[in-house]
């Protein structure tokens, strides 16, 4: 299997912006029951019209790309709705979310989604391109959720090749800890229909794209830092979280997620760091 190591044609990328697709969901209760059951270890069935919590969209309004139509990384192969980025290494670098109405389980929604942006930049370790590709979420004619999302390709690990850490901000106000394990990433994985193999297949993780074992899903650390906001801030509900991921963290590693006292303006500070104090992911949840 050899990586894809072409020179990205920045102005061929660019032609996808603008491009558009809607899918529809009425946003079945067994699937936040599934998510509570592997996030909260919540056993109880959640109902139709129970208020989705912030973040769990990601289990709905999944694309369903076909078996034959799966690249080698398992994704859907490039060149459909995404450009066809000549980079083998693909992640979530991050979102920005902005939250107007609850989604509410049973109801019928509509995700509409667009490619807004493709950039090219040049960093250490070679070429990125960047995508931004915006989804917004209506009922009816109602605004529910736009959420920003960032996606980086990234040129093959080079042998030895490691950023060095950066440090995470100082005095956490509190701090919740985990250990992801492959059956987490498996069941994270089924419930967001992702077939990356980064998140499952070891071989290919180690062997192609050159990470130490398994790869934990960004989505899932912002996920674990807001339900932690939200626990060490009762009663508020969410308007606006914006995360970045900072470094890759590995299978079976601890994972501490923390964050300061909420601000006047409602918002709080957080991050995730794992074992070594390396930061992981650095967000800005606004609380009311």
């Amino acid at each position: 299997m050899t990586p894809m190591t072409d020179t990205p044609d920045i102005d061929h990328l660019r032609s996808w912006i603008g491009r558009t697709e809607t899918r529809d969901d009425a946003m079945s209760p067994w699937t936040a029951s599934a998510l509570a059951a592997t996030l909260r270890n919540d056993e109880r069935a959640w109902q139709p019209g129970d208020a989705l919590p912030p973040l769990w969209q990601w289990c709905y309004f999944l694309p369903t790309a076909p078996q034959d139509r799966l690249g080698l990384d398992g994704h859907p192969a490039r060149g459909g709705f995404l450009p066809p980025v000549p980079l083998p290494r693909r992640m979530w670098a991050g979102s920005q979310l902005e939250f107007f109405a609850p989604l509410r389980l049973g109801q019928a929604a509509r995700e509409t989604t667009k490619v807004v942006d493709v950039s090219l930049k040049q960093g250490k370790a070679g070429a990125l391109v960047f995508v931004k590709v915006e989804h917004t979420i209506h009922a009816g004619e109602t605004l529910l959720l736009r959420d920003a999302h960032d996606i980086v390709y990234r040129e093959a690990a080079r042998p030895g090749e490691s950023a060095p850490p950066q440090a995470p901000p100082a005095d956490a106000l509190w701090t919740v800890e985990h250990r992801p394990d492959a059956p987490l990433l498996f069941r994270y994985s089924a419930l967001t229909f992702n077939s990356h193999r980064i998140h499952y297949d070891h071989p290919y993780v180690t062997q192609v794209e050159g990470y130490a074992d398994l790869v934990v899903h960004g989505p899932l650390i912002a996920t674990l830092l807001l339900e932690a906001a939200q626990k060490h801030n009762p009663g508020l509900g969410v308007r606006a979280y914006s995360f970045r991921a900072v470094r890759p963290l590995t299978c079976n590693r601890l994972l501490k997620v923390r964050g300061h006292g909420r601000q006047a303006d409602g918002s709080v500070a957080l991050w995730a760091e794992d074992e070594d104090g390396a930061l992981l992911m650095q967000a800005t949840a606004k609380l009311n």
